[in-house]
This record gives structure tokens, C-alpha cells and sequence, in this order.
């Protein structure tokens, strides 16, 4: 990140080492934790009190190690922001496949957790009984990803996956480092729909949405894909305590295209969150009261 940060391993900090974190971001799939760095560096001007934010790498992106074969990447990376959550509570912020993370990680951990950002959250499962035809949209673009994969097409995978949920420049004018980057990893989306399509996590699961009392954001951009629309609606209609909120003029990678909108809807919530629930700074933080997930 911005504003001072520091790069340790596999986790940008806009604090020293050792400092309890404010909040910790996860990133989409197929970038890094240095995706936050504009969003991040607006969120830190923004505020009066120097938040301390922490954003890790997710499994097999960034500093850390690309796995050949992966298991329920979305568990791992829930663990990796349990870790970087330290004893908590913090504000989750996550963008796409990273919201789903901190979704799940609210749900199996809620001590750790004061509030949810959650941008642009694919968890395509919620969409199977609410908007069947755009869960079976998703399903054949998850389909059609996997056929080129097994093809050894790992870039035409690459650049339709890109094309239907990256944004700004066009793949052929991406950097080729870049490029690179990405199809090294694409293999990574494939192993992340047990999670998102069938919910090997169990987010969905009736009652346990309901049963989140903790205060949720929901936030789209206004020019994204229906299916973000529409998981949108049924987080915000299950989640007792959400609210959503529009991006004007933005996609899928509002992040990273519109940073001042992003922070300035994040700041404005987590104000709120800290008047609602204060909280003092350090590791002698209480969580607030768990909210039963199961």
C-alpha cells in the first residue's frame, strides 16, 4: 500500500509489524494484495485516526507460492485473513472472490469481525434458487473456462475470463508481464467453483445468513454484470443488517477504476460502524458479542 506501507512477505501494511489492524482486504482473483494500494491510500487520508489496514495475498497470488493442485481455495484464503484479523475485531473489506472470503470468515469466526465491506461478491451459489437463470449464465461461462483449461488453453481461458470480469485496458494491451501473471494463475478460478457454484462452504445454508448480526455493506458497481445485481439483492435481503450501495459508472473492478467512489463509500461506512460499536486500538480490544452462524 501507499501512505507509508510496507511490504513483508506475503501482506501489505500501512502500519508497522506487529500493530493490530483496523481492517484487512482481500483482493480478487488473478491480482494481489497491491491491488488496494489506490483504494487504501484514499482510505488513509480520509481518516483522522491513521488506520492501520492489512491486506495478504490470497493463496497462490502475489508472494505466495502457485499450487498446482488446489483444494478449497476459498477455506484457505479464509484462513490466511484469520491470520492477518489477528485477535480481532476488524472490518473486512473484499473485493469479488476475496468478498466471498470475508463472507465466510464472518460467518465461521464472527469474534474476529466488527463489520463487512463486501464489493462485488461472486458467491454464484446464492443465485441457484433466487435467479436460476443467471446462476445457469455463470455455469456455462464456468464450463466453457474449464473446457479451455483442459484444452491447455490456458490463455484463451485467460483473456475470456478477463474480458467478461477485468476492466480498463483490453487484454492485447495489457503488459505482457501482466498477461503472464494471470494465465500462470488462471487455473486458480477453475479451482475456486466448489465454492462459489456449490457453496462447499455452506454461506447459503438456510438460516445462517440470517443469523450474521453484524453490519454489512454491500457495494456494486452500476455497469457490472446482472449476476452481481442479483447476488446483491439476496445478501441484502437475508443479511439483517446490510445495505447496498451503487457505483456509478462502474464494472466489476471498481477498485481499481474508481477508487475515490470505493473509499469514500468504505470511509463512510466504517465511520458509522465506529459509532455504532467504539472500539479502542490494540491487542486489548474485545470482540463484540458472537452471533450464532450454525
Amino acid at each position: 500500500m501507499t501512505g507509508g506501507a510496507a511490504r513483508a512477505g506475503a501482506v501489505r501494511r500501512s502500519c508497522p509489524a506487529g500493530a493490530a489492524p483496523d481492517a484487512v482486504l482481500a483482493h480478487c482473483s488473478l491480482a494481489h494484495a497491491g491491488a488496494w494500494e489506490p483504494v487504501a491510500a484514499r482510505l488513509i487520508e480520509k481518516a483522522a485516526d491513521g488506520p492501520c489496514l492489512v491486506a495478504p495475498d490470497l493463496p497462490g497470488h502475489g508472494a505466495r507460492p502457485v499450487p498446482a493442485v488446489v483444494g478449497d481455495i476459498q477455506e484457505d484464503a479464509v484462513e490466511i485473513l484469520a491470520e492477518a484479523a489477528g485477535k480481532g475485531p476488524v472490518d473486512l473489506i473484499g473485493h469479488s472472490f476475496g468478498a466471498t472470503a470475508c463472507l465466510r470468515l464472518a460467518l465461521e469466526r464472527p469474534e474476529l469481525v466488527r463489520s463487512l465491506v463486501l464489493i462485488e461478491p461472486v458467491q454464484f451459489s446464492l443465485l441457484r434458487e433466487a435467479e436460476p437463470a443467471l446462476w445457469q449464465r455463470h455455469l456455462a461461462d464456468a464450463m466453457a473456462l474449464r473446457r479451455r483449461l483442459e484444452a491447455g488453453d490456458r490463455e484463451g481461458a485467460t483473456r475470456a475470463f478477463y474480458e467478461k470480469w477485468g476492466g480498463g485496458a483490453p487484454w492485447s494491451q495489457l503488459p505482457a508481464a501482466q498477461r503472464r501473471y494471470m494465465v500462470d494463475r488462471v487455473h486458480l478460478v477453475a479451482a475456486a467453483e466448489p465454492a462459489l457454484m456449490e457453496d462447499v462452504g455452506g454461506i447459503g445454508a438456510p438460516g445462517r445468513l440470517e443469523g450474521l448480526r453484524l453490519p454489512v455493506l454491500v457495494l456494486s458497481g452500476a455497469e457490472s454484470r446482472a449476476e452481481i445485481a442479483g447476488i446483491a439483492s439476496v445478501l441484502c435481503r437475508r443479511l439483517p443488517e446490510s445495505r447496498a450501495s451503487v457505483i456509478a459508472g462502474a464494472g466489476h473492478m471498481a477498485p481499481i477504476t474508481h477508487p475515490d467512489a470505493v473509499a469514500a463509500a468504505i470511509a463512510e461506512f466504517r465511520e458509522e460502524v465506529l459509532r455504532r460499536r467504539p472500539q479502542s486500538r490494540g491487542s486489548d480490544r474485545s470482540p463484540h458479542p458472537a452471533s450464532t452462524s450454525r
